[in-house]
């Protein structure tokens, strides 16, 4: 009976393990495909989430705030540290039904994320069927 309670615990503990071992592979920093922000990807329990870690952009008019969030109370917080990307899940080696978040534009998309070898991170963001890939590239 032991044996079974201990067999059957194990069961229920290898998703997890292996969702978080799969993250391995994707924490860490990410320069932006248009090279603006380094993103920083961290495991937030069994999912994966990504926060700005810092903005590459200086020209002239960058907001440093989230001015164009759709709720009027967030408008105020600093792009730095801004959670854009959360509650991805891993499956088959893949991370799926998270969000990705837009300051530039205030909106939301459906997202996925898929590390192509040790240094490239595909970002796909849908909205509808309609999607898009951008590559970011690891930093160290």
């Amino acid at each position: 009976m032991r044996n079974l309670i201990a067999l059957v615990a194990a069961g229920l503990l290898l998703p997890c393990g292996e969702a978080l071992a799969a993250a391995g592979g994707l924490e860490g920093r990410w320069l932006t495909d248009d090279g603006k922000a380094i993103v920083d990807l961290r495991r937030c329990g069994a999912s994966l989430c990504g926060t700005i870690n810092e903005v590459l952009d200086r020209s002239p008019g960058v907001p440093a705030t989230d001015i164009r969030n759709p709720t009027a109370a967030l408008r105020t917080r600093s792009i730095v540290g801004l959670p854009i990307l959360f509650g991805f899940r891993s499956r088959n080696g893949h991370w799926i039904d998270g969000t990705a978040y837009d300051p530039k534009s205030g909106r939301s998309y459906r997202a996925s994320l898929d590390v192509q070898g040790n240094d490239w991170l595909k970002v796909t963001g849908c909205v509808l069927f309609i999607c898009q890939t951008k590559t970011w590239t690891r930093r160290p």
